[in-house]
């Protein structure tokens, strides 16, 4: 007996698999990550300031992926420290009067602010301490001549990181971050004399002092004439 063929219909085929994309929280630490090597590069000179450099010239020189390296630019267009020229390239920015002034202003407006509430609110013992660790530093490196840029960074991050602090404000915060790029930027290569130093370190003992004493109009004008005298440090002037 022959059984009578049935039709069938066409095989069914699974669609073949799409390339899974790369998680969110993966793609955004290698954002962060090229931004972070960017910035090194250029704190460490390895990206002049004023350069123009080719998206493949950065990739080879930082070591990360094309897609990373271009979200990473566009924050910092955003943050004004690039300017993207299609066709041409990405331009460093390079630190000009402009640039610092206003930096330094910016930050007049915001530590003024943050100086009061230090001067308010910060535990005594650990505005002593502070004030102790300038001194210190100060007695040491007039007498011994140490290579003080180390420790100014550190006593400089205590100073003004406190400051910010005691606002608790998240955007004043990240604000604050892009200023201190800015504030490196315009310092690069800049000769730090051990005079120059130490009259830093002799504005930040008068702010001190006021915060202290509780005095938070004199705290506020000696941060105003501090952050005026660094930026006029930083124009040569």
């Amino acid at each position: 007996m022959i059984k009578k063929a049935t039709k069938r219909g066409p095989r069914s085929v699974a669609p073949p698999k799409k390339a899974q994309p790369a998680k969110k929280g993966a793609t955004t630490r290698l954002s962060k990550t090229a931004y972070q090597l960017i910035m090194n590069a250029l704190f460490h000179q390895r990206i002049a300031a004023g350069a123009y450099m080719s998206q493949n010239e950065l990739v080879e020189l930082l070591g990360v992926p094309i897609q990373p390296l271009r979200d990473a630019l566009r924050v910092l267009e955003v943050e004004g420290l690039v300017k993207i020229h299609p066709r041409a390239g990405i331009e460093f920015i390079k630190a000009d009067m402009d640039l610092i002034r206003s930096t330094y202003q910016f930050r007049i407006i915001i530590e003024c602010e943050a100086v009061r509430r230090y001067a308010e609110r910060a535990p005594i013992d650990e505005i002593e301490a502070l004030l102790a660790d300038h001194h210190e530093f100060i007695e040491e490196m007039e007498k011994n001549g140490v290579d003080p840029l180390p420790r100014l960074h550190g006593l400089e991050h205590r100073l003004h990181g406190g400051l910010i602090g005691t606002l608790a404000n998240p955007l004043i915060e990240s604000t604050t971050k892009r200023l201190q790029n800015y504030t490196s930027l315009i310092l690069l290569g800049r000769r730090e004399t051990a005079p120059l130093i130490s009259r830093t370190l002799r504005e930040h003992v008068k702010i001190l002092e006021a915060c202290r004493d509780r005095d938070v109009d004199l705290a506020a004008s000696e941060m105003m004439a501090h952050l005026n005298a660094a930026m006029h440090r930083a124009m040569g002037l």
